[in-house]
């Protein structure tokens, strides 16, 4: 399952043994494919960014999540002094919308992540491109000076989460991973709870995110001015098997493995990483394992116009995954497509249980202990904004005013048990996990 080093990786190590001497060279190619990379420039020197400090912004991938972003930053921030002064993306259509929305003069469009990371003038960059060309932008955006914000899942491969912690800790810049649960009410007051011991020792804890579309999970609707002449195409393929023009795949890529991990990747992580940030685990799985399918295979339709809904998926569209710590603590994860109805949200202690669903967190101790610990039922404030939140506490962090919530040591710690549940399910193999040599091992 390892991948082997590519053309880039080659490129980057090249890059860190000049850096001490004074010169930068970056990758030379944007998501790992431009015909004609654009020379790169040295890492900027990085800010001290003051409480008052307008922090500016740039934003790679505007076709969907990024673009929403534009839209929290500019109409859900008020206050916080925060610019979007670039946006990039292969996709002219894309990119023109993205520079509308923000306002953005002619030279605040870039179509190459390096053009745009040549400028001098941002502090941070927000990545919301496809699994699999997250690792080479993140890398670049932090190798250049820059704090980063990057949309779940880390990365595609596990050898490429690694690569952007080492990134951040050598660049010494602060990285978010986009799990905005990690800034909800319900887990920072779980986290608050399991802090103070009430729990006693964690055992293991339950989540799940499921959804139900008959219309088949990421069939997005596909735009006919999307085709070769108007997207680089070999640029958004990056690192990914070359092949001709897909707009199904372009559109709707989280259905294949050579992209994405389905429900693993996409959704797993929005109830993986505030549950670890909630119960404090900050170590590495030892197993993990993961059993599914493509149960209903929704892709088959009919869709509205009577016919199949898109391409058959490669990927699962029903997961439960059991993952394991080495201290013991456990965790039973359900993620799907064909069936919205999941598991409640629960963290089991020795002395007390924490319920965390219906906009409450409950804490029931358990019989032996009920005379020695009080009953607690908490309605927490009800959501607004979650995306714009999380984006407020990476502000927040970046002026020295909060920790991050969903930090890079925590990403990371993540993308282990997605990449290890995916190693899992794909082999039909409990796999484990070796961290003196990050390598995962059935």
């Amino acid at each position: 399952m390892e991948d082997q080093p590519t053309d880039s990786d080659v490129t980057r190590r090249d890059f860190l043994t000049r850096i001490g001497a004074g010169t930068a060279a970056a990758s030379a190619v944007m998501l790992g494919g431009a015909k004609h990379a654009p020379a790169a420039s040295p890492a900027i020197d990085p800010r001290i960014i003051g409480a008052n400090d307008r922090i500016r912004i740039g934003i790679v991938g505007v076709k969907g999540m990024g673009g929403g972003h534009i839209k929290h930053i500019l109409e859900q921030m008020p206050g916080e002094n925060v610019e979007v002064a670039a946006v990039c993306d292969v996709w002219d259509k894309a990119r023109r919308k993205a520079q509308a929305d923000a306002q953005l003069g002619d030279d605040g469009v870039h179509d190459h992540h390096r053009r745009m990371l040549d400028r001098r003038d941002l502090d941070a960059v927000l990545v919301a491109t496809p699994d699999h060309t997250h690792e080479m932008i993140t890398v670049d955006a932090l190798d250049s000076g820059r704090h980063v914000y990057l949309e779940k899942p880390m990365t595609r491969q596990l050898d490429e989460a690694f690569k952007i912690l080492d990134a951040a800790k050598r660049a010494n810049r602060k990285l978010q991973l986009g799990t905005q649960g990690c800034t909800e009410a319900k887990w920072l007051r779980a986290r608050e709870i399991v802090k103070s011991g009430t729990l006693g020792r964690l055992l293991w804890a339950q989540a799940s995110y499921c959804r139900n579309n008959p219309l088949g999970e990421w069939n997005y609707d596909i735009d006919p001015d999307a085709n070769e002449r108007t997207v680089d195409w070999k640029s958004w393929l990056g690192p990914a098997k070359k092949r001709p023009w897909g707009a199904e795949r372009y559109f709707r890529w989280r259905k294949y493995w050579e992209y994405g991990t389905g429900v693993i990747g996409d959704l797993l992580p929005h109830r993986l990483a505030p549950l670890m940030m909630a119960m404090g685990i900050n170590e590495y799985p030892k197993t993990v394992a993961c059993m599914g399918g493509n149960l209903i295979d929704t892709d088959r339709g009919p869709c509205l116009d009577g016919k199949p809904c898109g391409e058959r998926r490669e990927v699962a569209d029903t997961q439960l995954a059991m993952v394991e710590f080495p201290s013991g603590v456990m965790l039973v994860l359900a993620s799907g497509t064909a069936n919205e109805r999941g598991i409640e949200d629960l963290i089991r202690g020795h002395r007390a249980n924490l319920l965390l669903g219906g906009g409450k967190a409950v804490l029931e101790p358990e019989r032996p202990f009920s005379d020695d610990i009080e009953r607690l039922d908490e309605t927490l404030p009800e959501e607004e904004f979650s995306h714009a939140n999380h984006v407020r506490n990476f502000l927040q962090a970046l002026r020295g005013a909060e920790e991050l919530h969903a930090p890079v040591d925590l990403a990371v710690h993540v993308q282990t048990v997605v990449s290890m549940a995916e190693k899992a399910y794909r082999e039909q193999k409990l796999v484990r996990f070796d961290s003196a040599s990050r390598k995962m091992r059935t």
